[in-house]
């Protein structure tokens, strides 16, 4: 494969005779001209509202009214390796975006494409050439940006359960008739933004939501393990009991998986492998996934979701590709049948479900297809991303953008082109022919960060993918939580030191009385907590994890050797 991502004549070294000819499918570059059409479009007819409306040539509020197309494709900006645009919009986000605005907003979507776009752009900030600020990754403005959305996300987590409403009022908090049943995926898909702002940041509130909402909804499951679809936040009661892979659950299980990954959580990663048990068990016919019963594992729908793609694509994360690739097959005979997926697809019947025909630019299964490509080599994914790029040119592409297809069996179009388009369906594109992307970085090439963080290396690979496409980097998680667990320390052993020495005859006291409490100073006196803490200072001792530069305390020298 060539540096411009374009496919050539390829040899096996250990088997000559199969020697396997590749056809030049698809440039890099035509993808990047698909970018270009579509986010220039929003600029010069859309901007700054949401999203654009692709055949009327206008733009719509749609999730907050936020400029949300800028927010959701700035790291693609990056990837496609324009930097100096990155630099433009990242700037004009920061001058422009308010969120103290009157305006109901969806918990999930928010998350999802502003807190997670923001995450995104802040971590990549470094690599696009912008100034970063001492400290970075750990501090930055589109990091302060990012918390503060999700500070407006934080009123739907004040419930009995700990699950959150599935809309908020971005300046009043939750309205008092807001329906308390929300989706699945409305609960379960926090954890990967959340704990990535918490570590980021130093404030646990973010991922202690997040975990206290997953461990709440895991508690919901059914006696055959399987969660429903809608769930009443109040009272943990399921509104509706159809369970599946797709719509209203997807990102749940996903996420699981992901933050398993990226936290290196064992308990999220016990909890998937659980429910992947009871999803094999009841719902995988012939490496379909069915719709069925939460309590009794009777088929309720026996259709295929588009937004079920994203299966093939998880499953490889676990290492499951037989199954994988089978279900991958299914999936793309069905592109292959209509030049896209419908919403709906009946599995007995073969063909769309009535008012479900539709086709609205979605990624997952050129996601699926680019992570099956990384797994295997195997140049069939290749052939799915040059369908989708002949399909979405040929049948959806106006002059003012791409638009939705309201039809999939006739290719009637639809007057809307949602951020995702960018956010996600080109990147992945773009992602699976360019096989040099530095989001394909296998740990050759990194970045340190700044000030405090200089010594962290960043950039390294491994990065996680967000439902909506945005990479994060688990080393920036760790470098920042790593600082301060640091500082805590430094905390502890400074408090201890400012501490007044007690007298011998009071030390034999206490060491007579084992039930006295050692002496609490005013922490007024403290020269390391700040007034009205009042967290007790452990016995003096070296940090349990070395410094990573000398430091000197009292005339005690503590260096990466102590």
């Amino acid at each position: 494969m060539t540096g411009t991502g374009t496919h050539c004549c390829t040899l096996c070294p250990e088997h000559p005779k199969r020697a396997q000819w590749v056809t030049c499918l698809v440039s890099i570059e035509k993808i990047k001209s698909m970018f270009y059409h579509a986010y220039n479009s929003y600029l010069d007819h859309a901007y700054p509202y949401d999203e654009l409306r692709p055949l009327t040539c206008d733009g719509q509020d749609t999730w907050g009214s936020v400029s949300l197309t800028l927010i959701d494709a700035l790291d693609t900006l990056l990837i496609l390796g324009n930097h100096t645009e990155f630099q433009r919009v990242a700037t004009l986000l920061q001058d422009t975006v308010d969120f103290d605005i009157d305006v109901n907003a969806s918990v999930f979507e928010t998350n999802i494409r502003v807190v997670g776009g923001l995450l995104s752009a802040h971590l990549l900030s470094k690599r696009a050439g912008m100034e970063v600020e001492p400290g970075w990754p750990c501090s930055g403005p589109l990091l302060r940006m990012a918390e503060d959305a999700a500070r407006k996300l934080l009123p739907a987590f004040q419930t009995p359960t700990g699950m959150p409403y599935g809309t908020v009022n971005l300046l009043r908090g939750v309205n008092p008739t807001e329906t308390p049943v929300t989706c699945t995926a409305g609960v379960g898909t926090f954890i990967l933004e959340f704990s990535a702002l918490s570590r980021l940041t130093g404030d646990p509130v973010f991922e202690d939501v997040a975990r206290k909402a997953l461990r709440s909804l895991w508690k919901t499951r059914s006696e055959i393990g399987l969660v429903g679809n809608h769930i009443d936040v109040l009272s943990k009661k399921w509104v509706a009991q159809d369970a599946g892979i797709g719509a209203g659950v997807d990102s749940y299980f996903e996420y699981l998986v992901k933050g398993s990954i990226m936290l290196q959580d064992e308990e999220l990663l016990s909890m998937f492998l659980e429910y992947d048990k009871a999803i094999k068990n009841y719902t995988k016919f012939d490496d379909w996934y069915l719709w069925v019963q939460m309590h009794k594992g009777t088929v309720s729908m026996p259709v295929f979701q588009s937004l079920e793609a994203f299966w093939p694509g998880l499953q490889s994360l676990i290492g499951e590709l037989d199954s994988a690739l089978r279900t991958f097959h299914n999936y793309y005979t069905v592109w292959r049948q209509f030049g896209g997926l419908p919403e709906f697809y009946s599995i007995p019947q073969g063909y769309t479900v009535d008012k479900r025909e539709g086709y609205p630019l979605r990624p997952e299964l050129i996601e699926s297809a680019m992570y099956l490509y990384k797994a295997t080599g195997d140049h069939t994914f290749l052939q799915l991303g040059r369908d989708a790029v002949e399909s979405i040119e040929k049948i959806t592409r106006v002059p003012c953008g791409y638009a939705s297809v309201k039809d999939i069996r006739d290719h009637k179009l639809d007057n809307r082109m949602e951020s995702f388009f960018l956010a996600e369906t080109i990147k992945y594109l773009y992602l699976l022919f360019d096989p040099d992307n530095f989001l394909h970085n296998s740990g050759l090439d990194f970045e340190l960060g700044t000030g405090p963080s200089e010594d962290c290396v960043l950039g390294a690979g491994g990065y996680i993918f967000n439902t909506e496409a945005h990479p994060l980097d688990p080393a920036a998680l760790h470098c920042c939580s790593r600082k301060q667990e640091e500082r805590r320390e430094l905390q502890d052993i400074l408090l201890n030191l400012s501490e007044p020495l007690a007298s011998p005859q009071d030390a034999q006291s206490q060491e007579t009385d084992s039930e006295t409490e050692p002496p609490v100073m005013d922490p007024s006196e403290s020269i390391a907590l700040k007034p009205g803490s009042r967290r007790k200072a452990p016995l003096l001792s070296c940090p349990m994890q070395p410094f990573s530069a000398r430091l000197a305390v009292m005339g005690q020298v503590f260096t990466d050797g102590t």
